[in-house]
């Protein structure tokens, strides 16, 4: 890894060539001879369905992991990496989901941290001098003094990739680069990296589930399926119902249900000036109102950070709330276990293997947990019936298509879109009056986002309330009837979707409109 920025910003990038590469984990093989070649400068897209292998394969690049067979290549020599810092020394970085920035320091000093080693002294004259000839070899730039709490998500994402070509990587790869980005954040930056592989200072390789940016950006893509490559070719060549054949192995995907119209309905859920502080304390939440009825969805949409967490976990009761009320068929509601029996409110949480599920406990286990202190799962209120917790899993594993090799494998053991499939076998195999979604389909595959977005609608259309959180645009409209914007805590723009416009809503979740609703 390099210790400061150098002069390699003209050197073309190097060939990468991943070569029959398995990986097994157990039993389980995650990657079955899968090889994938990077040519210098190229935008290469990698796509599949969920737990098809994709992040187990660049792990393998990454050094996170060791393939038990295959060889990595760079401009035709082989290398062993045994660790990220092996490939950093090799230029290959990698750009993550989530922002892996110290919040409270400045871009610069994120800039030093990123180095593998640090002065014992730090020489912040010298040191600003040579980040600022850095950043002028860069085709953007963000200001070295603000606090990176401050950046915009757009500008996050740009220091992560300036971190990286800051320790002269020439080969990036991206986990879903604009899943927290505005739509204008996200052409930005992959308009950026575009053009910086047609220059040859780069070459990207991109795991993303939407379709409309591998149209737009990427050169060639690579789609695994169940661990093996299923296809690869140019982007100009390659349709979008080619590409889901390649991943899913058939172009008929479940038909997406309509949304049915729906006379007055009574309200279900009205948040009325709530309020709520994060995990630091501060105010995340600030007084906001909102109402969803009966056979509606209603959809949040913002960058991640502005409120969106704080306000779903007050209502799954995740989060007490500092001001303001809920309501729920007209009744107060404080998301007690009772109340949401009561009121037939569910909720399919963001990370669900965090916020939903018992990694350790079993697939029956976790599927109980709305319904083991009933009948026929309870005994007198005392004993658990397994048989019959059991059995039920079984018909849940087999309606949601969960894919695991018994009830009794433990969750930890699925793939993200199998867990979250669970949860939502869970939440929606009850009757539902409420239900409060967020993300539902974030980092899932093309068949599951259809089926999963297909049962969300079913249930509005059987009369529920939903409340869809979503950072996806396009999930949102899709499925909503109406369109929120959240800014800062507060809700600044709503819509009906047959007047909304993208780039609108883009703006105002960027923060750069006053409030204004549109009837």
């Amino acid at each position: 890894m390099a210790d400061s920025p150098s002069d390699s910003t003209a050197l073309v990038p190097p060939r990468l060539e991943a070569l029959s590469v398995t990986k097994r984990f157990g039993a389980l093989v995650a990657l079955d001879d899968v090889s994938l070649t990077l040519e210098p400068g190229s935008f290469h897209a990698l796509l599949g369905e969920n737990g098809a292998g994709k992040s187990t394969l660049v792990k393998c690049i990454m050094g996170y992991y060791r393939a038990d067979a295959g060889r990595f290549l760079l401009d035709g020599e082989p290398h062993r990496v045994a660790s990220p810092r092996d490939a950093h020394g090799l230029g290959i970085g990698m750009v993550y989901q989530h922002f892996t920035l110290v919040p409270n320091m400045s871009v610069a000093e994120n800039l030093l941290l990123s180095r593998s080693q640090l002065p014992s002294v730090v020489k912040w004259r010298a040191e600003q001098q040579a980040m600022e000839a850095f950043l002028e070899t860069m085709p953007f730039s963000v200001d070295l003094s603000a606090p990176v709490a401050a950046l915009s998500a757009g500008e996050k994402q740009k220091l992560e990739i300036l971190k990286q070509l800051y320790l002269d990587s020439r080969i990036l790869i991206f986990d879903e680069p604009t899943s927290v980005l505005t739509p204008g954040e996200a052409d930005e930056i992959l308009g950026l990296l575009r053009r910086m592989t047609q220059a040859n200072e780069l070459s990207v390789l991109m795991i993303t589930h939407k379709l409309r940016e591998v149209s737009a950006y990427a050169e060639r893509v690579t789609v695994l399926r169940q661990g093996r490559v299923s296809g690869t070719g140019l982007a100009a060549e390659l349709s979008p119902t080619d590409l889901t054949q390649m991943m899913v192995g058939t172009t008929t995907l479940p038909k997406q249900t309509e949304r049915e119209q729906h006379g007055d309905r009574p309200v279900r859920l009205k948040l009325s000036e709530l309020s709520a502080e994060d995990d630091k304390g501060h105010r995340a939440l600030a007084g906001v109102s909102l109402e969803v009825c009966g056979g509606e969805i209603v959809g949040i949409a913002g960058v991640s950070g502005n409120g969106q967490r704080e306000m779903t976990e007050v209502l799954a009761g995740q989060r007490e709330p500092s001001g303001g009320a809920v309501a729920v068929h007209g009744a107060p509601y404080r998301a007690t276990r009772s109340e949401m029996r009561r009121h037939k409110v569910y909720c399919l949480p963001e990370e669900p293997l965090r916020n939903a599920c018992v990694a350790r406990m079993t697939i029956s286990e976790n599927l109980a947990f709305r319904s083991f202190d009933v009948s026929p799962f309870s005994v007198a209120g005392l004993l658990i019936n397994r048989g019959a917790v059991r059995a039920a899993a079984v018909g849940l594993i087999d309606q949601f298509r969960i894919r695991t090799p018994s009830p009794d494998a433990r969750v930890e053991t699925l793939s993200g879109g199998n867990v979250q499939r669970m949860v939502l076998a869970r939440e929606l195999s009850h009757e539902v009056e409420v239900l409060i979604a967020v993300n539902p389909c974030f980092g899932l595959d093309i068949a599951a986002i259809g089926e999963i977005r297909s049962r969300i609608t079913e249930v509005r259309n059987r009369g529920a309330a939903v409340l869809l959180v979503s950072e996806d645009l396009d999930e949102l409209f899709e499925l909503s009837d109406r369109i929120l914007v959240m800014f800062g805590g507060m809700i600044n723009f709503e819509t009906n979707i047959g007047d909304a416009d993208r780039a609108t809503i883009g703006r105002y979740m960027a923060g750069h409109s006053e409030v204004a609703v549109h009837d």
